[in-house]
Parts: structure tokens; sequence; C-alpha cells
């Protein structure tokens, strides 16, 4: 955990989210600023900076995070969804503590 890292204090408990998921490995929250009707992130709980930073040993969890995007959509009431990792911050990446957007909703999607 990082002691100044919003998402490692979202998993916590010290900030309180929207929590659609938890377990020993993974917390899922909708985000705070929606760009879509249903918008919500899927957080690893070990603290990891961004996908650049994760290695062989995040496999597994990396995947666990694939396979759960698409279960979490379907009882979030979505067909179809986008899913996004901005990685650095020529990626878009603000919050360091890698992430993934899950969203969709509604009939178009944005562009980016």
């Amino acid at each position: 955990m990082s002691a100044d890292c919003i998402f490692c204090k979202i998993v916590q408990g010290d900030i309180p989210s929207k929590k659609i998921y938890e377990d020993d490995d993974v917390i899922a929250f909708h985000d705070i600023h929606p760009i879509t009707k249903v918008h919500f992130l899927l957080v690893p709980k070990q603290h990891v900076e961004s996908l650049i930073s994760c290695g062989s040993q995040h496999q597994a969890l990396l995947g666990k995070m694939l396979l759960l995007a698409p279960e979490l959509a379907k009882q979030q009431g979505l067909t179809g969804f986008r899913t996004m990792i901005n990685t650095g911050r020529e990626g878009g990446q603000e919050v360091f503590h890698m992430h993934m957007h899950v969203f969709g909703g509604g009939n178009t999607l944005p562009k980016t």
C-alpha cells in the first residue's frame, strides 16, 4: 500500500466508494466522474503504479481483472462495454495505481 494513494485509501476503507465487487485481490467501484451511464473501475488491492510496472508475477491478477470485467458489466446491466487502462502520464493516467475502466450504456460510447 502507498500512504498517499487514493485507491490504496479506498482499498483500506479510509475513503468511501460505491463498491460493486470485492475479493482478496481486487475491488470494483463506480467512477466518481462517469463518462457513460455505467462506468466503474477494477482496481487491484496490491499497489502497482501502472500497467507498465507489471511483470510476469502479475499475470494471474491481470487475467482475473479481464475475466471479471464482462461478469461485472453484465451485473450492471450492460450487454456491450469498453475497457480502458490508461498507462503513464502520456497515456492519460491520473491516479498512479493501475486500474481498469469499464464503461458502457446508451447508444454511443466516447471515442477516447
